[in-house]
């Protein structure tokens, strides 16, 4: 019998598929200084992941299938909406996934720089890709556990610059006089969509629902244990270096480690740099357990072959490990930047998808057996996604202007979601086809 994954490793697995440490940050104080940052990292959780973390934590518990969302997807809106959901998610990932090789790559050029020159980064971000996959192929309970050493291992050295920073607080006066202090460089709505990236998520460790211990208790308390978890970790460090008189303009991707090493020297800022690499070690392999349990359910529709069914001893779907696993690897190569509204086009129409989901699964099936449920009746289901709606078109109209290849970011994401229902009617072509023979 496969051993299953337990409540804390789900929690450290969540983690990693949302957060992955302070890391990324970075820009949203750069671009809206302290007081505005803390603001909007102490109120996004409320607008943003609690609303999707109680959905999830309801949809979860009452459909805990393989496949998470694709299948609520499906059960509530059909089969051709559960494919665009899916469709949407691992559209997303290839845009998403390979940042966190390369960010790897990143932070060890900063312990070894020969070690990442030229080619033998690439070779790193490679070697990171094939050995998440060998990792991912002992089981999720492998991956949620290791989740757990990593996540210690990660934030070790900010819990000292925690301590370090609240130590060396400066005066009252100054500390005011820094959380009122605005930009250099002001551009709110730009660090709103870094915040929404940084907060976002929560649905990803619903698609190994068979391979959770008691999905039905753990998803919720997972859910908002995490939740809790990634503010606390994104909060702290900010506010400990702000305190500490760190200026906000000298924040910008990686400034992290330069922080640790004015307030403690080099020694933290190696760590600091360590945890980079464990970063983005521990996001991907997260997130590679997460989306690769979708082609497996979408098999069992027919909608893809049926070699991406067949699982290993320990539940793994290996043909649907391995071709995510290439085609993330072939991405390494792409120039590609944190394209955050990309991201959120994809992410965002994917997680409206399941607040939809939610709200005519309350009205269909309101005898569905729900060991957790979000209180109230079918208007605070509608109510629970307004807010995270709002917060999707608000980064949409900021990134207006953003051009991806040539042309505005959002017609490029609109293009990929679109082509979607083409692949669907490709696919069920197929099967049909096959059927006749």
């Amino acid at each position: 019998m496969t051993k299953k994954m337990r409540l804390l490793p789900l929690i450290g697995a969540t983690y990693f598929m949302v957060a992955g440490g302070p890391y990324g940050l970075e820009d949203i104080i750069g671009k809206a200084g302290y007081g505005r940052a803390l603001l909007l990292l102490l109120v996004i959780p409320f607008v943003w992941s609690l609303p999707t973390s109680l959905m999830v934590g309801e949809l979860a518990s009452a459909l805990p299938e393989e496949g998470g969302y694709y299948t609520w997807v499906r059960r509530a809106l059909g089969q051709f909406w559960g494919f665009q959901e899916a469709w949407l998610s691992l559209a997303a990932s290839i845009f998403d996934m390979a940042i966190y090789p390369v960010t790897f790559v990143l932070y060890l050029s900063r312990i070894a720089p020969a070690l990442t020159a030229g080619s033998r980064g690439t070779l790193w971000a490679l070697a990171v890709v094939v050995g998440c996959a060998a990792w991912n192929m002992r089981g999720a309970r492998a991956v949620g556990r290791g989740s757990i050493l990593l996540f210690v291992a990660l934030l070790t050295p900010f819990l000292v610059l925690i301590g370090i920073g609240f130590y060396r607080a400066a005066g009252l006066g100054h500390i005011w006089g820094l959380l009122r202090a605005p930009s250099a460089t002001p551009d709110m709505a730009g660090a709103v969509s870094v915040a929404l990236w940084n907060y976002m998520g929560w649905d990803n460790a619903s698609t190994v629902a068979q391979e959770v211990e008691r999905p039905q208790r753990n998803y919720p308390r997972a859910m908002l244990i995490a939740a809790a978890l990634v503010a606390l970790t994104y909060i702290l460090p900010l506010a400990a270096v702000g305190l500490a008189g760190v200026p906000a303009e000298q924040f910008s991707t990686g400034a992290w480690v330069d922080a640790a090493a004015s307030l403690a020297g080099p020694w933290l800022a190696l760590a600091v740099v360590v945890g980079g690499t464990i970063s983005g070690i521990g996001m991907f392999n997260a997130l590679m357990m997460s989306y690769t349990r979708l082609p497996y359910a979408m098999a069992q529709e027919k909608l893809l072959p049926a070699i991406f069914t067949r699982v290993t001893q320990a539940g793994v779907p290996w043909a649907s490990v391995a071709l995510c696993g290439v085609a993330w690897a072939l991405a390494l190569r792409l120039s590609f930047e944190r394209l955050i509204s990309i991201d959120l086009v994809l992410y965002g129409v994917a997680l409206l998808l399941e607040f939809v989901a939610l709200v005519v699964l309350r009205v269909r099936e309101p005898h569905l057996k729900r060991p957790f449920r979000v209180p109230g009746g079918t208007l605070a289901a509608v109510l629970l996604g307004v807010c995270p709606a709002g917060l999707i078109g608000f980064a949409l109209w900021a990134a207006r202007g953003e051009r991806v290849a040539g042309i505005p970011s959002l017609l490029f994401a609109g293009i990929v979601a679109l082509a979607g229902p083409a692949v669907y009617l490709t696919m069920r072509g197929i099967t049909r086809l096959q059927r006749s023979r």
